[in-house]
Protein backbone atom coordinates (compact mmCIF):
# COMPACT_ATOMS: atom_id res chain seq x y z
CA UNK A 1 0.00 0.00 0.00
CA UNK A 2 1.17 3.42 -1.01
CA UNK A 3 2.29 5.89 1.82
CA UNK A 4 -0.80 8.53 0.41
CA UNK A 5 -3.52 5.72 0.39
CA UNK A 6 -2.01 4.10 4.01
CA UNK A 7 -2.80 7.41 5.74
CA UNK A 8 -5.89 8.32 4.23
CA UNK A 9 -6.88 4.97 5.52
CA UNK A 10 -5.91 5.25 8.84
CA UNK A 11 -7.32 8.86 8.83
CA UNK A 12 -11.06 6.89 7.97
CA UNK A 13 -10.55 4.12 10.84
CA UNK A 14 -9.21 6.72 13.26
CA UNK A 15 -12.87 8.22 12.62
CA UNK A 16 -15.07 5.17 12.02
CA UNK A 17 -17.64 5.76 14.49
CA UNK A 18 -18.35 9.42 13.57
CA UNK A 19 -18.77 8.10 9.96
CA UNK A 20 -21.04 5.08 10.91
CA UNK A 21 -23.30 7.66 12.92
CA UNK A 22 -23.14 9.81 9.64
CA UNK A 23 -24.55 6.89 7.61
CA UNK A 24 -27.12 6.20 10.26
CA UNK A 25 -28.60 9.52 10.89
CA UNK A 26 -28.60 9.87 7.18
CA UNK A 27 -30.81 6.91 6.46
CA UNK A 28 -33.07 7.90 9.16
CA UNK A 29 -34.00 10.61 7.18
CA UNK A 30 -36.25 8.65 5.40
CA UNK A 31 -36.65 9.85 1.33
CA UNK A 32 -39.35 8.43 -0.77
CA UNK A 33 -39.42 9.93 -3.87
CA UNK A 34 -42.78 11.01 -3.73
CA UNK A 35 -43.05 12.01 -0.40
CA UNK A 36 -41.38 15.38 -0.33
CA UNK A 37 -41.94 16.75 2.80
CA UNK A 38 -39.95 13.66 4.13
CA UNK A 39 -37.34 14.46 1.14
CA UNK A 40 -37.47 18.15 2.20
CA UNK A 41 -36.36 16.83 5.44
CA UNK A 42 -33.75 15.18 4.55
CA UNK A 43 -32.55 17.71 2.56
CA UNK A 44 -31.81 19.35 5.66
CA UNK A 45 -30.18 16.65 7.22
CA UNK A 46 -27.77 16.98 3.98
CA UNK A 47 -26.92 20.80 4.16
CA UNK A 48 -26.35 20.20 8.21
CA UNK A 49 -23.82 17.32 7.37
CA UNK A 50 -22.18 19.37 4.56
CA UNK A 51 -21.65 22.18 7.01
CA UNK A 52 -20.54 20.25 9.84
CA UNK A 53 -17.70 18.04 8.15
CA UNK A 54 -16.84 20.36 5.30
CA UNK A 55 -17.69 23.61 6.09
CA UNK A 56 -19.65 24.04 3.11
CA UNK A 57 -23.10 25.89 2.42
CA UNK A 58 -24.39 24.68 -1.02
CA UNK A 59 -27.12 26.25 -3.02
CA UNK A 60 -30.66 24.84 -2.85
CA UNK A 61 -33.20 24.80 -5.55
CA UNK A 62 -36.63 24.31 -4.96
CA UNK A 63 -39.20 21.96 -6.31
CA UNK A 64 -42.84 21.88 -6.78
CA UNK A 65 -43.80 18.00 -5.65
CA UNK A 66 -40.33 16.68 -5.63
CA UNK A 67 -37.56 17.11 -2.82
CA UNK A 68 -35.15 20.21 -3.36
CA UNK A 69 -32.05 19.94 -5.23
CA UNK A 70 -28.83 20.37 -3.52
CA UNK A 71 -25.29 21.48 -4.98
CA UNK A 72 -22.06 21.96 -2.98
CA UNK A 73 -18.59 22.77 -3.80
CA UNK A 74 -15.18 21.74 -2.55
CA UNK A 75 -11.88 23.75 -3.49
CA UNK A 76 -11.53 26.65 -5.73
CA UNK A 77 -9.40 25.38 -9.00
CA UNK A 78 -10.72 26.43 -12.28
CA UNK A 79 -12.01 22.83 -13.36
CA UNK A 80 -14.17 20.48 -11.54
CA UNK A 81 -14.97 17.19 -11.73
CA UNK A 82 -18.58 16.29 -10.52
CA UNK A 83 -20.03 13.82 -7.98
CA UNK A 84 -23.75 12.39 -8.03
CA UNK A 85 -25.42 10.79 -5.57
CA UNK A 86 -29.20 10.64 -5.38
CA UNK A 87 -30.82 10.89 -1.80
CA UNK A 88 -34.17 9.87 -2.97
CA UNK A 89 -35.47 5.59 -1.88
CA UNK A 90 -38.10 3.48 -2.97
CA UNK A 91 -39.46 2.73 0.58
CA UNK A 92 -42.34 4.18 2.20
CA UNK A 93 -41.64 5.31 5.51
CA UNK A 94 -41.23 2.79 8.25
CA UNK A 95 -41.10 0.13 5.91
CA UNK A 96 -37.50 -1.28 6.50
CA UNK A 97 -36.06 -1.39 10.12
CA UNK A 98 -32.69 -0.14 10.85
CA UNK A 99 -30.06 -2.41 12.37
CA UNK A 100 -26.72 -3.58 12.41
CA UNK A 101 -25.95 -7.73 12.70
CA UNK A 102 -22.68 -8.64 12.16
CA UNK A 103 -20.79 -7.56 9.27
CA UNK A 104 -24.18 -6.06 7.80
CA UNK A 105 -26.09 -2.77 8.49
CA UNK A 106 -29.89 -3.03 7.38
CA UNK A 107 -31.17 0.22 6.21
CA UNK A 108 -33.73 1.66 3.85
CA UNK A 109 -31.89 3.30 1.00
CA UNK A 110 -28.35 2.33 2.74
CA UNK A 111 -27.04 0.90 -0.02
CA UNK A 112 -29.08 2.78 -2.86
CA UNK A 113 -27.75 5.20 -1.99
CA UNK A 114 -26.98 6.72 0.96
CA UNK A 115 -23.74 5.31 1.63
CA UNK A 116 -22.39 6.51 -1.21
CA UNK A 117 -22.93 10.31 -0.29
CA UNK A 118 -21.68 9.37 2.82
CA UNK A 119 -18.12 7.98 1.28
CA UNK A 120 -17.90 10.82 -0.81
CA UNK A 121 -17.84 13.44 2.14
CA UNK A 122 -15.60 11.51 4.33
CA UNK A 123 -13.74 10.99 1.29
CA UNK A 124 -13.03 14.73 0.71
CA UNK A 125 -12.99 14.93 4.27
CA UNK A 126 -9.81 12.93 4.61
CA UNK A 127 -7.97 14.27 1.83
CA UNK A 128 -8.53 18.05 3.16
CA UNK A 129 -7.81 16.90 6.89
CA UNK A 130 -4.64 15.45 5.46
CA UNK A 131 -3.36 18.28 3.05
CA UNK A 132 -3.72 16.26 0.29
CA UNK A 133 -4.09 18.89 -2.72
CA UNK A 134 -6.61 18.31 -5.90
CA UNK A 135 -6.31 18.98 -9.22
CA UNK A 136 -9.66 20.41 -9.74
CA UNK A 137 -12.80 21.46 -7.07
CA UNK A 138 -15.56 18.68 -6.55
CA UNK A 139 -18.99 19.65 -6.89
CA UNK A 140 -21.46 17.84 -5.39
CA UNK A 141 -24.88 17.10 -6.98
CA UNK A 142 -27.76 15.30 -4.45
CA UNK A 143 -30.67 15.18 -6.13
CA UNK A 144 -34.22 13.98 -5.24
CA UNK A 145 -35.81 12.11 -8.04
CA UNK A 146 -33.45 9.39 -9.88
CA UNK A 147 -35.59 6.21 -8.60
CA UNK A 148 -38.78 7.98 -10.51
CA UNK A 149 -36.76 8.93 -13.76
CA UNK A 150 -35.53 12.65 -12.63
CA UNK A 151 -38.28 14.51 -13.60
CA UNK A 152 -36.77 17.51 -12.09
CA UNK A 153 -33.48 17.09 -11.47
CA UNK A 154 -32.29 15.91 -15.55
CA UNK A 155 -31.55 19.59 -16.21
CA UNK A 156 -29.37 20.12 -13.38
CA UNK A 157 -27.52 17.37 -14.02
CA UNK A 158 -27.03 17.94 -17.71
CA UNK A 159 -25.75 21.62 -16.17
CA UNK A 160 -23.05 20.14 -14.17
CA UNK A 161 -21.86 17.51 -16.20
CA UNK A 162 -21.09 20.12 -19.34
CA UNK A 163 -19.42 22.15 -16.48
CA UNK A 164 -17.56 19.06 -15.27
CA UNK A 165 -13.90 16.76 -16.87
CA UNK A 166 -14.85 14.25 -15.09
CA UNK A 167 -17.96 12.38 -13.40
CA UNK A 168 -17.99 9.87 -10.40
CA UNK A 169 -21.75 8.28 -9.63
CA UNK A 170 -21.75 6.96 -5.89
CA UNK A 171 -24.60 4.01 -6.92
CA UNK A 172 -23.85 0.83 -5.66
CA UNK A 173 -20.96 -1.56 -7.58
CA UNK A 174 -22.87 -4.98 -8.39
CA UNK A 175 -24.00 -7.07 -5.46
CA UNK A 176 -21.36 -8.75 -3.33
CA UNK A 177 -18.69 -8.36 -5.82
CA UNK A 178 -18.00 -4.79 -5.37
CA UNK A 179 -17.38 -4.18 -9.40
CA UNK A 180 -17.23 -0.94 -10.85
CA UNK A 181 -20.52 -0.54 -13.37
CA UNK A 182 -18.89 0.52 -16.59
CA UNK A 183 -21.50 -0.16 -19.05
CA UNK A 184 -25.33 -0.04 -18.34
CA UNK A 185 -28.87 -0.65 -20.21
CA UNK A 186 -30.89 2.31 -21.55
CA UNK A 187 -34.27 2.43 -20.58
CA UNK A 188 -37.39 2.81 -22.07
CA UNK A 189 -40.92 2.53 -20.92
CA UNK A 190 -43.92 2.55 -23.49
CA UNK A 191 -47.61 2.36 -22.76
CA UNK A 192 -50.09 0.64 -25.76
CA UNK A 193 -53.37 1.95 -25.38
CA UNK A 194 -56.13 -0.33 -27.15
CA UNK A 195 -59.64 0.34 -28.31
CA UNK A 196 -62.07 -2.30 -29.20
CA UNK A 197 -65.52 -2.45 -28.99
CA UNK A 198 -67.35 -3.24 -26.21
CA UNK A 199 -70.69 -6.33 -26.41
CA UNK A 200 -72.74 -8.23 -24.17
CA UNK A 201 -70.93 -11.09 -24.04
CA UNK A 202 -73.85 -14.15 -23.88
CA UNK A 203 -76.53 -12.12 -26.43
CA UNK A 204 -74.27 -10.04 -29.03
CA UNK A 205 -70.39 -11.39 -28.31
CA UNK A 206 -70.12 -11.58 -32.04
CA UNK A 207 -70.97 -7.62 -32.27
CA UNK A 208 -67.92 -6.68 -29.69
CA UNK A 209 -63.83 -6.35 -30.95
CA UNK A 210 -61.94 -7.62 -27.59
CA UNK A 211 -59.52 -5.17 -26.26
CA UNK A 212 -58.28 -8.22 -24.04
CA UNK A 213 -57.48 -10.60 -27.15
CA UNK A 214 -55.39 -7.77 -28.68
CA UNK A 215 -53.78 -7.00 -25.38
CA UNK A 216 -52.89 -10.63 -25.55
CA UNK A 217 -51.58 -10.80 -29.18
CA UNK A 218 -49.37 -7.91 -28.90
CA UNK A 219 -48.46 -9.02 -25.69
CA UNK A 220 -47.25 -12.30 -27.65
CA UNK A 221 -45.56 -10.02 -30.46
CA UNK A 222 -43.64 -7.80 -28.19
CA UNK A 223 -42.13 -9.83 -25.76
CA UNK A 224 -40.61 -11.78 -29.37
CA UNK A 225 -38.67 -8.69 -29.89
CA UNK A 226 -36.71 -9.50 -26.88
CA UNK A 227 -33.15 -10.67 -28.03
CA UNK A 228 -30.64 -11.95 -25.17
CA UNK A 229 -28.01 -12.05 -27.38
CA UNK A 230 -28.07 -8.31 -28.28
CA UNK A 231 -28.82 -7.81 -24.45
CA UNK A 232 -32.09 -6.43 -25.67
CA UNK A 233 -35.14 -7.16 -23.43
CA UNK A 234 -38.78 -6.28 -23.56
CA UNK A 235 -41.22 -6.79 -20.72
CA UNK A 236 -44.74 -6.31 -20.57
CA UNK A 237 -45.30 -6.12 -17.36
CA UNK A 238 -48.61 -4.86 -16.40
CA UNK A 239 -51.70 -5.50 -18.61
CA UNK A 240 -55.35 -4.13 -17.82
CA UNK A 241 -58.46 -4.57 -19.75
CA UNK A 242 -62.33 -4.59 -19.45
CA UNK A 243 -64.52 -3.60 -16.74
CA UNK A 244 -66.24 -7.12 -16.11
CA UNK A 245 -66.26 -10.57 -17.27
CA UNK A 246 -69.75 -10.26 -19.02
CA UNK A 247 -68.85 -7.25 -21.46
CA UNK A 248 -66.52 -7.75 -23.94
CA UNK A 249 -63.17 -5.14 -23.54
CA UNK A 250 -63.70 -2.17 -24.64
CA UNK A 251 -60.24 -1.05 -24.10
CA UNK A 252 -56.70 -2.30 -22.51
CA UNK A 253 -53.40 -0.93 -21.47
CA UNK A 254 -49.86 -2.29 -21.70
CA UNK A 255 -47.11 -1.24 -19.72
CA UNK A 256 -43.79 -1.98 -20.98
CA UNK A 257 -40.20 -1.95 -20.06
CA UNK A 258 -37.92 -1.64 -22.68
CA UNK A 259 -33.55 -2.48 -21.97
CA UNK A 260 -30.77 -2.09 -24.38
CA UNK A 261 -27.29 -1.75 -24.58
CA UNK A 262 -26.77 0.57 -26.98
CA UNK A 263 -28.92 3.49 -28.78
CA UNK A 264 -28.53 2.30 -32.55
CA UNK A 265 -30.54 -0.51 -30.50
CA UNK A 266 -33.26 1.41 -29.16
CA UNK A 267 -33.76 3.64 -32.00
CA UNK A 268 -34.40 0.31 -33.81
CA UNK A 269 -37.07 -1.03 -31.09
CA UNK A 270 -38.43 2.60 -30.43
CA UNK A 271 -39.29 2.59 -34.61
CA UNK A 272 -40.80 -0.81 -34.08
CA UNK A 273 -42.74 -0.01 -31.23
CA UNK A 274 -44.26 3.60 -32.36
CA UNK A 275 -45.59 1.19 -35.89
CA UNK A 276 -47.45 -1.07 -34.10
CA UNK A 277 -50.03 -1.84 -36.17
CA UNK A 278 -53.85 -3.94 -34.92
CA UNK A 279 -53.50 -7.14 -35.01
CA UNK A 280 -57.75 -7.68 -34.70
CA UNK A 281 -60.07 -6.20 -37.43
CA UNK A 282 -61.41 -2.95 -36.15
CA UNK A 283 -58.70 -2.39 -33.81
CA UNK A 284 -57.41 1.18 -32.26
CA UNK A 285 -53.75 1.60 -30.89
CA UNK A 286 -51.91 4.26 -29.56
CA UNK A 287 -48.19 4.38 -28.22
CA UNK A 288 -46.78 6.38 -26.01
CA UNK A 289 -43.25 6.39 -24.24
CA UNK A 290 -39.43 6.32 -25.50
CA UNK A 291 -36.25 5.71 -23.74
CA UNK A 292 -35.73 8.10 -21.17
CA UNK A 293 -32.15 7.09 -19.68
CA UNK A 294 -30.24 6.12 -22.30
CA UNK A 295 -27.27 3.32 -22.25
CA UNK A 296 -24.23 3.96 -20.36
CA UNK A 297 -21.53 2.47 -23.53
CA UNK A 298 -18.10 2.29 -22.67
CA UNK A 299 -16.42 4.65 -24.38
CA UNK A 300 -12.71 5.71 -24.32
CA UNK A 301 -13.56 8.69 -22.00
CA UNK A 302 -15.06 6.05 -19.79
CA UNK A 303 -12.39 3.52 -20.09
CA UNK A 304 -9.84 6.19 -19.47
CA UNK A 305 -11.70 7.50 -16.25
CA UNK A 306 -11.84 3.04 -15.57
CA UNK A 307 -8.11 2.51 -15.58
CA UNK A 308 -7.10 5.00 -12.84
CA UNK A 309 -9.61 3.29 -10.61
CA UNK A 310 -7.59 0.70 -11.41
CA UNK A 311 -4.42 2.01 -10.31
CA UNK A 312 -6.09 3.88 -7.66
CA UNK A 313 -6.98 0.23 -6.55
CA UNK A 314 -3.51 -1.43 -6.77
CA UNK A 315 -2.22 1.64 -4.48
CA UNK A 316 -4.91 0.49 -1.80
CA UNK A 317 -4.09 -3.16 -2.39
CA UNK A 318 -7.87 -3.35 -3.58
CA UNK A 319 -8.38 -5.22 -6.88
CA UNK A 320 -11.05 -2.83 -8.96
CA UNK A 321 -12.88 -4.80 -11.79
CA UNK A 322 -16.12 -3.41 -14.08
CA UNK A 323 -18.74 -5.40 -14.99
CA UNK A 324 -22.00 -4.66 -17.56
CA UNK A 325 -25.32 -4.59 -15.83
CA UNK A 326 -29.23 -3.86 -16.75
CA UNK A 327 -30.15 -1.29 -14.43
CA UNK A 328 -29.64 2.62 -15.30
CA UNK A 329 -28.60 5.34 -12.91
CA UNK A 330 -27.67 9.28 -13.05
CA UNK A 331 -24.32 8.14 -15.03
CA UNK A 332 -26.10 7.04 -17.91
CA UNK A 333 -26.68 10.51 -18.74
CA UNK A 334 -23.55 12.02 -18.01
CA UNK A 335 -22.23 9.37 -20.36
CA UNK A 336 -24.09 9.81 -22.93
CA UNK A 337 -23.28 13.30 -23.00
CA UNK A 338 -19.80 12.39 -23.71
CA UNK A 339 -18.43 13.26 -20.38
CA UNK A 340 -16.18 10.59 -18.72
CA UNK A 341 -18.26 8.83 -16.09
CA UNK A 342 -17.40 6.20 -13.36
CA UNK A 343 -20.18 4.34 -11.89
CA UNK A 344 -20.31 2.15 -9.25
CA UNK A 345 -18.27 3.68 -6.66
CA UNK A 346 -20.42 3.34 -3.89
CA UNK A 347 -20.85 1.23 -1.00
CA UNK A 348 -20.87 -2.73 -1.34
CA UNK A 349 -23.62 -4.96 0.14
CA UNK A 350 -26.91 -6.69 -1.18
CA UNK A 351 -30.69 -6.22 -1.88
CA UNK A 352 -31.28 -2.92 -4.09
CA UNK A 353 -34.98 -2.41 -3.74
CA UNK A 354 -35.20 -5.46 -1.74
CA UNK A 355 -36.25 -6.02 1.91
CA UNK A 356 -32.96 -7.31 3.10
CA UNK A 357 -31.25 -3.67 1.88
CA UNK A 358 -27.60 -3.83 3.37
CA UNK A 359 -24.08 -2.53 3.16
CA UNK A 360 -20.91 -5.18 4.14
CA UNK A 361 -19.10 -2.24 6.88
CA UNK A 362 -16.13 -4.29 6.49
CA UNK A 363 -15.64 -2.52 2.84
CA UNK A 364 -16.92 0.31 3.60
CA UNK A 365 -13.96 2.29 5.04
CA UNK A 366 -11.71 0.53 1.92
CA UNK A 367 -14.53 2.30 -0.61
CA UNK A 368 -13.93 6.00 0.79
CA UNK A 369 -10.38 5.28 0.11
CA UNK A 370 -10.98 4.29 -3.41
CA UNK A 371 -13.03 6.87 -4.15
CA UNK A 372 -10.35 9.36 -2.18
CA UNK A 373 -7.60 8.10 -4.09
CA UNK A 374 -9.48 8.29 -7.61
CA UNK A 375 -10.12 12.20 -6.56
CA UNK A 376 -6.58 12.44 -6.49
CA UNK A 377 -5.47 11.28 -9.77
CA UNK A 378 -8.13 13.15 -11.89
Amino acid sequence: MELQEKNILDYLQRHEEEIYADLEGYVRAESPSDNKELADKCANFIEDLFKKRLGLTGERFYQEGYGDQLTFVWGDQPEQNLVLCHYDTVWAPGRLPIYKEGNQFHGPGILDMKGGLIIAIWAVKALGELGIPLNRRVRFLCNSDEEIENPSSLPYIEKYARESKAVLCLEPPEAVTGYLKTARKGVGRYKVYITGRAAHAGNHHEDGISAAEEAARQTVFIHSLTDYSKGTTLNVGCITAGERANVVAESALLEIDLRVTNMEEARRVDTILKNLKPILPGIQLRVEGEVGRPPMEQTPGNKELFEICVQAGKALDQEVRGVAVGGGSDGSYTSAMGIPTLDGLGAVGKGIHAPDEHIQMDRFLPRIALVASVLTRI
